[in-house]
């Protein structure tokens, strides 16, 4: 059973830094994806970046690009989000995200079959 337990969110001001970590267990295949998703109250939870754990490309969506960074630490099985020049819009709950048996990075969030509970992560301006 894949278990995501995500930790490092807090409160920032505006163009500060955070970096958001995703603990992963139970993910026992060779190729797998792991993803940052986020959330507004009231929104559709959208995705911010994603990573492929065999071969480390990555995708990261428009309005993140050149701000976060998505990466992977194959031995501690644990996918970080480095968020940099923060800014209030990107207030949200992030949630890590994974799905199975595949490279293919996606930002459709019903393709990944495992969770986290979320961090939240709030800019003050």
């Amino acid at each position: 059973q894949v278990q995501l337990v995500e930790s490092g969110g807090g409160l920032v001001q505006t163009g500060g830094s955070l970096r958001l970590s995703c603990a992963a267990s139970g993910l026992t295949w060779r190729r797998f994806v792991v993803s940052w998703f986020r959330q507004v109250p009231g929104k559709e939870r959208e995705f911010v970046a994603g990573i492929s754990w065999s071969d480390g490309s990555t995708y990261h969506a428009d309005s993140v690009k050149g701000r976060f960074a998505i990466s992977r630490d194959n031995a501690k099985n644990t996918v970080f989000l480095q968020m940099n020049s923060l800014k209030p819009e990107d207030t949200a709950n992030y949630y890590c995200a994974s799905k199975s048996s595949t490279n293919l990075i996606s930002s459709l969030k019903s393709s990944y079959d495992a969770w986290g509970q979320g961090t939240q992560v709030t800019v003050s301006s």
